[in-house]
């Protein structure tokens, strides 16, 4: 007897229960509320190193498909990197590291964001609640700490705050003047249940930052500019950071002033066009340092009349009226005072000095800068930017990083370190676009170049990114190298070896008899052997010490796509960044070839 198979009857899924509907709280730990407030803002990175106080936010994070997380070598690259990310993409950088060392090893890249107005976010870890104040194990008040360095902090005691505090924290860092802004999370409010909901209620009492521009003053600084024989147009790092580049040149050309861009602001007007006449300031062009001088109006835009561009403040443009146009109100005349002061963002400011400006010339106003012009293309033709090869037949750095420039293009991404090749990188790369130009402005903070880049790769994958280095900012941040290996963030980075702390060997020689006190590296001596390090690292370590290799070893270093690549340029070690104006000097007494050499000999002005 068969006993028939039973034919098998699909039984129906049983209907799925009910969920929250879209936007309704649901529970999770402080540390899932976190990740994904990080998700629903638009975080797609995080650099940072996991420890003890953080740990609990590194477990949801390994399971967030939006989030990429970086494991850097040290937090000062977690902080560099996300600084490098935001420069070169606009957007916020994001960094992460657990309590106490974690934490205060973030202090510096918070402070050069701080001064050089970058949008970042600070996570850290903090003890548990009940531990605070105690001298914890790893507890540091990093809040207390950074207060001077961040635009922002905030320390959370109540995981449902979560969502709100990071929804206010990238707000915070991306609008107005951009800067960073810290979260310390105890690690029990990281562990703690919870509910997440978004878009949460943000609540910040007395935060309006003011974007449009009050419309009299527009009015008056366009009165200024087209009845000034002398104008200059005075660009400083807002223009970038506000994304008004294409509204600037608008204005330039429709007004045929000259522009000068500061080191921050290299790359907001091309360098290629007509009217640019350089970066000012102690390693500026001498036109662009004259210009500033004998102008009879500053239109200062998104700039803070800093200490280097200004050298002597008593002495800077004495003749000048200042139109000072900036969207914090606190940096209007606080180092010169303003003759028009315009709090707003540069975009909106722009646009309405394009329209006010016309209406002037509408009315019957006329712009005649011909003889200015004159005299600026005198200082141009006279004073042009250049260098010599060195005596010794040795390596000329100038050269080097004029031929990356060149071979590379303007389409590329550059990231320097401090120092001389800092300068150098300043003075003979052109470039012609916005967040092309990464460096580390007011705080000149060595080290910084190698995580900038690794950050401004992640952010801008097709672009190719150097890291213009020295050989002692290489040594502080280097191991960052390790990481874009494994994690296949192919930057490359020109190693300027000129075997010492040149910035400092050349104030010496200037200043100090050339009494050279600690400044001699040994790189030269190949300790370390940087292509042995950077193939120690995971990287193609190649070396060049003549001019006639240069081109053929940046080619050979542009063709390698797969993984970081290092060139030991190995430079003369007496080069020295001129023009100079000296630290506590006026900019009339400009340095030039070993020299004080007065500007206006002949005042035609």
């Amino acid at each position: 007897m068969t006993t028939a198979t039973p034919r098998e009857v699909p039984v129906p899924a049983p209907p799925p229960k009910p969920g929250p509907p879209a936007g309704a709280p649901v529970r999770v730990t402080g540390a899932q509320s976190l990740v994904r407030a990080l998700e629903a803002v638009g975080c797609d990175a995080v650099f940072g190193i996991p420890g003890g106080a953080i740990l609990p936010a590194y477990d949801p994070l390994l399971d967030s498909d939006s989030v990429r997380h970086v494991l850097v070598r040290h937090e000062q690259g977690a902080g560099h990197a996300a600084a490098g990310y935001a420069q070169a993409t606009g957007k916020v950088g994001v960094c992460m590291a657990t309590s106490g060392p974690g934490a205060t090893n973030l202090v510096t890249p918070l402070a050069d964001a701080h001064m050089d107005s970058v949008p970042v976010v600070a996570i850290t870890g903090q003890v548990a609640r009940p531990m605070i104040g105690t001298d914890g194990f790893q507890e540091a008040d990093i809040s207390g700490i950074t207060m001077p360095i961040t635009k922002h902090n905030m320390l959370i005691t109540d995981p449902a705050e979560i969502p709100q505090a990071i929804a206010e924290a990238f707000h915070l860092a991306a609008t107005g003047r951009p800067g960073p802004v810290l979260v310390d999370i105890p690690k029990d409010v990281l562990q703690a249940q919870t509910s997440f909901a978004w878009p949460p209620e943000m609540h910040l009492p007395g935060y309006r930052p003011t974007a449009r521009p009050h419309g009299k003053q527009i009015r008056e600084a366009a009165r200024l500019i087209t009845t000034a024989n002398r104008p200059v147009l005075y660009v400083g790092g807002g223009v970038i950071k506000s994304g008004a580049t294409s509204a600037l040149r608008e204005l330039a050309e429709l007004t045929g002033a000259p522009v000068v861009t500061t080191l921050m602001a290299r790359g907001a007007f091309p360098d290629s066009h007509p009217q640019h006449v350089g970066m000012p300031g102690m390693h500026g062009t001498v036109a662009a340092v004259a210009a500033m001088q004998k102008s009879d109006l500053l239109v200062a835009l998104g700039a803070r009349f800093d200490d280097r561009v200004t050298g002597q403040l008593s002495t800077f443009a004495q003749d000048a009226a200042i139109v000072h146009a900036d969207i914090d109100p606190a940096e209007i005349s606080k180092n010169r005072r303003a003759d028009v002061p315009i709090v707003g963002d540069c975009t909106e400011v722009i646009g309405e000095l394009i329209t006010a400006v016309r209406a002037e010339l509408d009315g019957g106003a006329r712009l005649d800068l011909r003889e200015w012009w004159t005299q600026l293309d005198s200082w141009r033709e006279t004073f042009p930017l250049g260098y010599e090869a060195p005596d010794d037949g040795s390596l000329s750095p100038e050269y080097v990083i004029e031929r990356i420039g060149a071979l590379a293009g303007p389409d590329a991404v550059y990231a320097a370190g401090v120092g001389q090749h800092q300068m150098w990188a300043a003075q003979f790369i052109r470039y012609e676009s916005p967040r092309t130009w990464i460096n580390s402005g007011g705080l000149g903070t060595m080290g910084f170049a190698v995580p900038a880049a690794m950050g401004a790769k992640l952010g801008r994958p097709d672009a190719t990114v150097w890291a213009i280095d020295g050989d002692g900012c290489f040594q502080m941040t280097n191991q960052e190298l390790a990481t874009c290996a494994i994690e296949q963030i192919p930057i490359k980075v020109a190693v300027i070896n000129n075997g010492n702390l040149g910035m400092v060997r050349q104030w010496q020689n200037l200043f100090y008899s050339e009494r050279y006190s600690q400044t001699d590296l040994g790189t030269h001596s190949r300790i370390p052997d940087f292509v042995m390090l950077a193939e120690s690292l995971g990287c193609t370590g190649l070396r060049c010490e003549t001019e006639s290799d240069v081109d053929a070893v940046i080619s050979q270093a542009m063709a390698i796509d797969d993984r970081p690549v290092v060139i030991d340029f190995v430079v003369g070690k007496d080069a020295q960044v001129w023009p100079m104006v000296a630290a506590g000097t006026g900019n009339d007494q400009i340095m030039a070839a070993r020299g004080i050499r007065p500007l206006f000999e002949e005042d035609d002005t």
